[in-house]
């Protein structure tokens, strides 16, 4: 990773954990076993033992230069997975675990740094009532809350052949605004700028301090408003401004690794728009660590 802010420190805010685990969920869904599964996909099988993949994931940050990470378990019920990699190098990774408040006994597990919903995955609203109980504990807990609106795909569940039964009607991030304002000390982020939803983004940033951007992905939802990245990032500074930006990489499987080009694309951007140093040193990692304290 090469970056004329070559002294400040980078944490993504957007990385996934692919484990044993989540390829197995694979697996009973195709009638394949994991290492089949791995073969078909074209990536690396990661060990049984998540802190395996974790010190893979330890060694390729190296690699590029990056000081942190979130690590976000990609299935429902996967939340010991990232829990052991954030236990094991406890400097180098934040959980995040998927959480789907419409499985029974779904709940907030200690030590996790926040919880993922993905509203239009799991047929629900935002606002439904049984997604309270985990606002509450998140707001117990010190956790944050990301939630994931707009454009959804997984290649993966392509590639193999699955259904993608997602439900767009749950995916407009104003339906967070009255959630946000009612759980006012909870930290909202909302991934991919909207995923497409940019204007609303903005709307709910905008009535909503406590809601962040994160600027993860290759954000290929910029086709459907003729915009591109150095406007994007104009128009979320303008409202939202440099203290509620997460820079994120939406990183994934293995090899293919890191993917230092969105982090080039970006500070590209970042640069063309005149950035100062400390408004990037808040956007590449300076916020992440800010929004996911304890405290």
């Amino acid at each position: 990773m090469q970056t004329p802010w070559s002294d400040l420190a980078v944490a993504d805010a957007h990385t996934h954990f692919f484990s044993r685990r989540f390829f197995d969920a694979l697996g009973s869904e195709t009638g394949q076993d994991a290492a089949a599964v791995a073969a078909t996909l074209g990536w690396e099988l990661p060990p049984e033992d998540p802190t395996g993949l974790a010190a893979r994931w330890v060694a390729e940050l190296d690699a590029q230069g990056v000081a942190r990470a979130a690590l976000i378990s990609s299935i429902p019920g996967d939340e010991a997975s990232v829990l052991a990699a954030a236990a094991a190098f406890p400097d180098r990774f934040y959980a995040y675990a998927m959480v789907n408040p419409l499985r029974e006994g779904a709940k907030v597990e200690r030590g996790l740094n926040a919880i993922c919903l993905f509203p239009a995955m799991h047929l629900y609203s935002v606002q439904d009532a049984r997604v309270e109980p985990l606002l509450e504990q998140a707001a117990a807990q010190h956790c944050a809350v990301f939630v994931h609106c707009g454009v959804l795909t997984v290649g993966v569940r392509k590639k193999l052949g699955l259904p993608c039964r997602f439900d767009m009607r749950f995916s407009n991030p104003l339906d967070l605004h009255a959630v946000a304002q009612r759980h006012a000390g909870v930290r909202f982020i909302v991934p991919h700028f909207g995923a497409g939803y940019f204007r609303e983004a903005l709307m709910l940033a905008d009535l909503c301090p406590n809601v962040y951007l994160d600027t993860s992905s290759s954000n290929s939802w910029m086709r459907y408003e003729g915009l591109n990245l150095t406007t994007v990032f104009r128009r979320a500074l303008e409202v939202a401004g440099p203290r509620r930006l997460l820079f994120g990489s939406d990183s994934s499987f293995f090899p293919r690794g890191w993917i230092d080009a969105v982090f080039q694309e970006e500070t590209r951007a970042l640069l063309e728009l005149g950035v100062t140093v400390d408004d990037a040193r808040l956007i590449l990692g300076g916020n992440l660590a800010r929004v996911l304290e304890r405290a």
